[in-house]
Parts: structure tokens; sequence; C-alpha cells
């Protein structure tokens, strides 16, 4: 975990994955990474390491449905922390909030706000596939 940590902070990275084929970093903003590695590479998770800047509830049911060993976070919501110990794993963290912030701290993040009531990866995934495609549909207007 050391490494890829390293890496996460060294190249101001927002997630680093370590499976099986290496280290892989990523870039983009909220959960959209994540996303696609569940969606598109199913396999590309199983028995990953994580190294993340920021874990809430959406990206913490991406990573249990994913399949990973073990995260790293330098910040967790409790929410993200509870369902991720309740699916068998302890992650690493610097530092556990309530909630995560939207981009100017005015409100929750609003992925986090739509995941907050449900309790089960599966009831969790509908919700953020309903939301990145509402996202990715405003970006393309």
């Amino acid at each position: 975990m050391e490494k890829i940590i390293t890496v996460l902070h060294d190249g101001n990275y927002s997630c680093v994955v370590e499976n099986s084929n290496g280290i892989h970093t990523f870039s983009q903003r909220g959960v959209a990474d994540l996303y696609n590695m569940v969606k598109n590479q199913p396999r590309f998770l199983n028995g990953a390491s994580i190294a993340d800047k920021v874990v809430g509830k959406g990206a913490a049911t991406l990573m249990i449905l994913g399949g990973i060993k073990e995260l790293y976070a330098d910040v967790i919501s409790h929410p993200a922390l509870a369902l991720l110990q309740e699916n068998g794993i302890e992650p690493e963290f610097e530092t556990v909030v309530p909630f995560i912030e939207n981009r100017d701290k005015s409100d929750w993040c609003p992925l986090e706000k739509i995941c907050y009531e449900e309790s089960s990866p599966d009831a969790i995934l509908p919700l953020i596939e309903e939301f990145i495609n509402r996202m990715r549909k405003l970006q393309n207007t």
C-alpha cells in the first residue's frame, strides 16, 4: 500500500489501483473512473489494492462490487466506512467525515446524498448508474 499511496500523492491523482497487471493511475473527478472499471472491465478491481483521495458511499459501493482487497483513503465518509466494514473491508484512512461535501462545500456531494438511505451495494448501483448517465447527458448538451 505504501507505494500506491506515494504514487497517489506524488502524481496528484484521484485514484491509484494496483492489480495483477501492475499500478494504474486515474484522474477523473468523482466516481467516473471507478464506474468505468466496474462496468467495462469487471475483473479489473478483483483483488486490487486502491489508494484514493476521497471515498464516499458511491465510491465504496463500486469498490465492493469490483471485489477490491484493500483500500487507503485520505478522506472517507462515515457511511462509506460503515458500508465497507459491513462487506468485510477494513480501510486505512487519514480522516473520517460525516459526509462528503460537494465541490463548493455548500452541501453534501450529490452522489453521497443519493446513496445515503440505501444499505446494499446492489441497491446502490442503479442509483449510481442513473446519476452518471444524467451527468453525461448534461456534459453533452
